[in-house]
């Protein structure tokens, strides 16, 4: 870990001169991509330099462990011992640092919440869910607008979806996909019998608009004669032009226009929207792929969450995590919840990297 620190460290370095060079400031577009690079390394700067220190100062200290007065040696002793715990806290924050980010954490969230099995009960249920992670949204001072909404007409929710902006608002989310589970007396069963009813959650990253970049290298581009009306021009010259991008197979041609120039620019301006329409039905597919393996088929068994109002718990099943607080927990306070998933799945990241 030292060694690859130092590499970044030398690699920050040089993009801090950067940032100081007269040429670079006056172009935006190359400061804002080095700035941004010297950002993310600065992230593990602070905490490298004071390793750093801390690491001299063991030394030191384990240096006068020999001191003949005994009195100076147990206050070495006791101040060895901060240092080294502060030397493993330091190791931590870094080897969080490098665990691969979500590059969906900081975008806004798409949530889609459907009723499962049980009936009129699953729909109240789907209210409920829905009412607490608006509140959540709403502690987090993130915006919550209802894209779509189909209600049961008894205060229950068949499905609804909505969009979350906020910023690391897919970072807090994610973990809630999957099938929540609901035991309680429904206030309809007059004989007080407990019924189980499930609840589909669905949290997406909400695309961006894409920007379509074309490399050069990936397009075949042919000239042939037109055909077809355009007089003697028209067996002439070759103004006629067909474009191919290769990691698509898509093809485009077009010969309206006499100039070649012109009738590859409006071929280019079709290959881009086609390339375009390709890349979001394929974004499309990802997702519903996506969703369908977040929400399953909605039936009891398949759970990741239980939510039981007779003993007010809530219990993740994925972390074996069980809080006594569940009418807390409805009213939107989910942070000690997702807390505990994201420290939980961040032990996990951190066990794969090896470090």
């Amino acid at each position: 870990m030292l060694e690859k620190l130092k590499e970044i460290e030398v690699r920050y370095n040089e993009l801090s001169d950067l940032l100081a060079d007269s040429d670079i400031l006056q172009n935006h577009a190359r400061y804002t991509e080095i700035a941004k690079e010297h950002a993310n390394l600065e992230e593990f700067m602070v905490p490298y330099q004071r390793l750093k220190a801390v690491l001299e100062e063991i030394e030191d200290h384990e240096s006068m462990l020999e001191d003949p007065d005994p009195e100076m040696r147990d206050l070495v002793r006791d101040e060895l011992a901060a240092l080294k715990e502060e030397e493993e806290d330091l190791e931590h924050t870094i080897r969080t640092l490098f665990i691969p980010r979500d590059p969906n954490d900081n975008k806004d969230v798409i949530l889609e919440i459907r009723a499962g099995t049980g009936g009129e009960e699953a729909g109240l249920f789907a209210a409920d869910l829905f009412r607490m992670y608006t509140r959540y949204a709403e502690e987090k001072h993130w915006s919550v607008e209802i894209l779509s909404i189909n209600d049961t007409g008894i205060g229950g929710i068949k499905e609804v979806v909505a969009g979350i902006k906020g910023k690391g608002a897919f970072s807090r989310f994610k973990y809630e996909s999957g099938v929540h589970r609901v035991q309680r007396v429904p206030a309809t069963e007059a004989s007080g019998r407990i019924h189980t009813s499930a609840v589909t959650v669905a949290v997406l990253p909400e695309a961006e608009e894409i920007d379509v970049e074309v490399d050069p290298s990936e397009l075949r581009i042919d000239t042939y004669r037109s055909s077809g009306a355009g007089g003697q021009h028209v067996n002439k010259t070759d103004s006629a032009v067909r474009i191919t991008h290769i990691p698509t197979g898509i093809v485009v041609s077009c010969q309206d226009e006499k100039s070649q120039h012109k009738n590859k620019a409006k071929a280019m301006r079709v290959l881009r929207s086609r390339i375009l329409q390709k890349m979001q039905e394929d974004k499309e597919k990802e997702i519903a792929s996506q969703r369908r393996s977040q929400v399953g088929t909605g039936d009891r068994s398949e759970r990741i969450r239980t939510y039981n109002y007779p003993q007010g718990r809530v219990t993740d099943h994925r972390i074996n995590l069980t809080l006594h607080k569940l009418p807390q927990i409805l009213e939107g306070d989910l942070e000690e919840l997702i807390e505990e998933l994201s420290t939980h799945y961040q032990a996990e990241a951190l066990s794969s990297t090896g470090r």
